[in-house]
């Protein structure tokens, strides 16, 4: 045999090699993508609250709180720091016991009292329980003491009204004032209505209105419904009364 057949011969093997390859690596990469779809479908097995929704998350939802109110519940009022009053009997007290402290400091120094503990003593000396100043001491004292313990126990704040709360941790409020002009509004864009006075207290609001034209019955009912969409969008947290009074202008 010639050289160029040995070359011919040699070369043959070398090409089933290199096709026998790609197959072995296209077998392997088959055995993979097998291994990985089967441990992908072992985890979606052994998982079984991937495809589970959690009802927890489903349940927040802060636009359907806001919509409905029932979810939310009502919320209280809001309480004054009631600084002024505080400010101003702690000023007193420390006046008096400032007072109080000097004077006794002097006596132990071996100085007069002051005039005034002096007439004080003498006239508690003196005075019986149903003496006149006795009793008005005595009544002052006590409204002094019913009027703190009434700042302690009540919120105030009672020209703010609490609205219903969306958020967690988040509290809002709506002064009675800017709800009144904010319905005063609402009640101008009826037709037939000249003038409207509104009042917003905490349990109601009222409505004034004089009409220059239309029956005044339709007026009314008018101002019910749009008053009364326009208490519901104010989202407050305690629903307000509504009370609406119609009556022509006064003549002359």
């Amino acid at each position: 045999m010639s050289g160029g057949d040995e070359d011919a011969e040699r070369a043959l093997p070398r090409e089933d090699a290199e096709r026998a390859l790609p197959r072995k690596d296209a077998s392997r990469e088959e055995a993979e993508a097998s291994g990985e779809g089967a441990e992908a479908s072992r985890t979606a097995v052994a998982d079984p609250r991937a495809a589970v929704p959690d009802p927890r998350r489903a349940a927040v939802d802060p636009r359907r709180a806001a919509v409905d109110p029932r979810e939310n519940g009502r919320t209280g009022r809001f309480w004054s720091a009631r600084r002024v009053p505080a400010a101003v009997l702690a000023l007193v007290l420390l006046a008096a016991a400032g007072l109080l402290l000097y004077d006794v400091a002097s006596v132990r120094a071996h100085r007069p009292a002051m005039a005034w503990r002096r007439q004080l003593a003498r006239e508690l000396a003196v005075r019986h329980l149903d003496d006149p100043w006795v009793l008005a001491g005595a009544a002052s004292a006590m409204l002094l003491g019913v009027w703190l313990i009434v700042l302690a126990v009540t919120p105030g704040l009672r020209r703010v009204l609490p609205m219903r709360t969306v958020a967690a941790g988040v509290r809002a409020g709506l002064d009675r004032p800017a709800a009144a002009l904010v319905l005063r509004d609402r009640a101008m864009e009826v037709a037939g209505v000249q003038s409207v006075r509104m009042r917003v207290g905490r349990r109601k609001a009222t409505a004034h209105a004089v009409c220059h034209f239309r029956a005044l019955d339709e007026v009314r009912a008018d101002l019910d419904s749009a008053l009364g969409d326009g208490l519901r969008q104010l989202g407050l947290a305690r629903p307000l009364g509504l009370t609406v009074h119609v009556r022509r202008p006064k003549r002359g």
